[in-house]
């Protein structure tokens, strides 16, 4: 094999600007490794990373349990399609169906796929099962949602920069106010050609939005009673993020009978992704059971790559890092101290406004306009001091480590942020 040559973080973001599409606005630091919670530039400095690459590093950067299962099945088979069977996805479909206690799992790769797989089935569910006339069905979904960036998805968007000059859009979406049951009572009574309500649990790309208590149960009771689908957008807060299993827990197989969060609240389908690889390999999944999963027919639906035995092999492996290492129960138990410990800033200082949060997906609300750079240079400081985190629509700084942190790291980080911003506030 070739050796690189050893580039310099200039040098990197120049090749980037250069060659790359201008889609991205990266925080100036160039990686080249990673291990646990810490990551490493190419001059060799150390951070500790608190973003997870947006929740999918939940088991660590290069977990050697999942680079295992990657490398091994990587050398035995990659990819036959799905014009074949292969020796892994059966297997993977039974630990992920039983792991999250549903009847079926369909296999794709990225969080954008899955969603677009999840509102098909739910349309198809529609049509033949519902009994609503043939494309005239509604999605309700909620404002300030973040499900992906396809041409679908921004359909849904109210995100100026996301949708101008990609139209035109896509028809069939209602969009109501998020945590407001009212707006979904109206919206379902109102509309008997709604199909389902799509929700993530705690609007992360938003600004972590956590609803209020009894927002998601109470959703649920809606769509039961009008025979709509409730459909969990899970991709950043599923797999253990928020200090259970799912932020909706239906099926609470962490074991932590003390942790924070609302009632069981089971989806009709539940959407996968992110961290479904502990971030080793792009996987997704759309869960449902039978009565709603099996409207899917040959033909119907596919990917290439989606179910591939790298990508089973992969998310088999990091469903059991979640269960054996408990990672549920750690995130809930930092992140009470995290919430605890950054809630003196609102105190200390008129920087910070508010710290709010569940599990290890947390974020604090700077004292400023969307439209400063406060945050920005918070985060540039933070760099400085060794510690990776990116701001979320402009005065928000979203906080998300590996999972794997221990107390100890924990307690260094938080130290990390506050005297940033006690100094940036001088």
């Amino acid at each position: 094999m070739a050796v690189l040559e050893q580039l310099t973080s200039q040098q990197a973001i120049d090749l980037e600007n250069k060659y790359g599409a201008h889609n991205y606005h990266p925080l100036p630091v160039v990686l080249s490794k990673g291990e646990g919670v810490y990551l490493w530039d190419v001059e060799g400095k150390r951070y500790y990373d608190f973003l997870s690459a947006y929740s999918a590093v939940n088991q660590g950067h290069c977990h050697p349990k999942i680079v295992d299962a990657m490398v091994n099945q990587a050398k035995q088979l990659t990819l036959t399609s799905r014009a074949f069977y292969n020796d892994m996805l059966g297997r993977y479909e039974k630990i992920a169906t039983d792991f999250f206690g549903f009847d079926k799992l369909l296999p794709m790769n990225t969080g954008a796929e899955a969603v677009e797989t999840a509102l098909k089935i739910c349309r198809k569910w529609a049509y033949e099962v519902k009994g609503i006339a043939e494309n005239e069905a509604q999605i309700v979904v909620c404002e300030n949602n973040f499900h992906g960036r396809t041409t679908t998805i921004i359909s849904f968007s109210n995100d100026p920069v996301a949708r101008k000059n990609f139209g035109p859009f896509t028809n069939g979406f209602i969009k109501i106010e998020y945590d407001n049951l009212k707006a979904l009572e109206e919206a379902l009574e109102s509309n008997k050609n709604i199909a389902g309500f799509m929700a993530e649990p705690i609007q992360g790309e938003a600004g972590v939005y956590v609803p209020s208590e009894g927002y998601l149960a109470g959703a649920k009771a809606l769509c039961k009673k009008h025979n709509v689908l409730f459909i969990a957008d899970e991709v950043q807060t599923g797999i253990a993020r928020t200090g259970r299993l799912l932020a909706t827990c239906g099926n609470c197989s962490c074991e932590n009978k003390n942790c924070s969060g609302e009632p069981e609240v089971k989806a009709d389908i539940l959407i996968l992704g992110k961290a479904l690889s502990g971030g080793a390999y792009p996987v997704s999944a759309v869960l449902a059971n039978d009565a709603i999963m099996n409207v899917i027919k040959p033909g119907n639906h596919g990917s290439t790559f989606g179910g591939n035995p790298v990508a089973a092999a992969v998310a088999i492996a990091a469903l059991e890092v979640v269960r054996d290492e408990k990672l549920a129960e750690n995130a809930d138990k930092l992140g009470k101290i995290f919430r605890e410990e950054l809630g003196k800033l609102v105190e200390e200082t008129k920087l910070v406004n508010l710290v709010r949060g569940k599990g290890l997906l947390n974020a604090i609300v700077i004292n400023d306009t969307e439209d400063s750079d406060t945050a920005w240079n918070i985060c540039m400081r933070l760099r400085d001091n060794g510690l990776l985190a990116k701001p979320t629509h402009g005065n928000i700084i979203r906080f998300a480590p590996p999972l794997v942190m221990n107390e100890e790291q924990l307690k260094d980080c938080i130290s990390i942020i506050k005297k940033t911003i006690l100094e940036f506030d001088k």
